[in-house]
């Protein structure tokens, strides 16, 4: 399996940022939308500062368009492109309207510290490494929130529905595919590679995860510049 005995590159990726990521679990922003007792004015953060890193996230899949080595993964990551830009944008502007959140608010919202520290580590990245890189800093993105979700899934649903909604979004087949299929690709692309070079895809794949915890601390407390 990736041609390293049974050590999977994912699978060693997974090992060193599983603190990290039982750390997100455990956090408290995540736990209050687990058990629905998150303040919404804490979860509107999220929902304005993960509309900006939306746009930013689309960015990374059309460098993995033009990078791809294959015409099945260009296919795939146009599609996901245009998923994000044409239909996940349109659902978060109107999941923001629960929270009573206007387009033009979303639209006018500042990029916080945090939000602008990891997008453009992921576009940088994504624009100056390889397509092995681009994968290993993009993963935890996806798996972690499919992981996540399927977490969640496994409690009592919260009684604010839009809360149970997000579980069940991350929580979803599409999404837990999505992921899969991202975790497939990286091993296909990057799983014969040298020791120096993998040790540098384990180290974007933590660092990636760093900033997803970061971004929950930056939802629960709120930054400023």
């Amino acid at each position: 399996e990736g041609g390293r005995g049974v050590t999977r590159l994912s699978d060693e990726m997974l090992a060193a940022a599983r603190p990290i990521w039982d750390d997100q679990l455990r956090h408290p922003f995540v736990r209050g939308i687990a058990d629905g007792s998150l303040p919404p004015e804490r979860f509107e953060r999220w929902v304005r500062q993960d509309y900006l890193y939306l746009k930013e996230f689309a960015r990374v899949f059309a460098w993995a368009t033009a990078k791809a080595d294959r015409l099945a993964s260009m296919s795939w990551y146009a599609a996901v492109l245009d998923l994000t830009l044409n239909t996940e944008m349109a659902l978060h502007r109107e999941y923001a309207a629960r929270f009573s959140i206007t387009e033009e608010e979303l639209e006018a919202e500042e990029m916080w510290p945090t939000t602008r520290a990891y997008t453009d580590f992921l576009v940088r990245t994504a624009a100056d490494g390889d397509m092995a890189d681009l994968l290993s800093a993009l993963l935890p993105c996806a798996w972690g929130y499919a992981w996540l979700g399927a977490q969640l899934a496994e409690l009592e649903r919260p009684t604010d529905q839009r809360y149970a909604d997000w579980i069940e979004q991350y929580a979803s087949a599409e999404f837990q595919d999505a992921a899969g299929w991202l975790r497939d690709e990286t091993e296909r692309v990057a799983g014969l590679v040298g020791d120096a070079k993998r040790k540098r895809l384990v180290d974007l794949f933590v660092l990636s995860s760093r900033y997803e915890h970061r971004f929950w601390e930056m939802c629960w407390t709120g930054e400023s510049w």
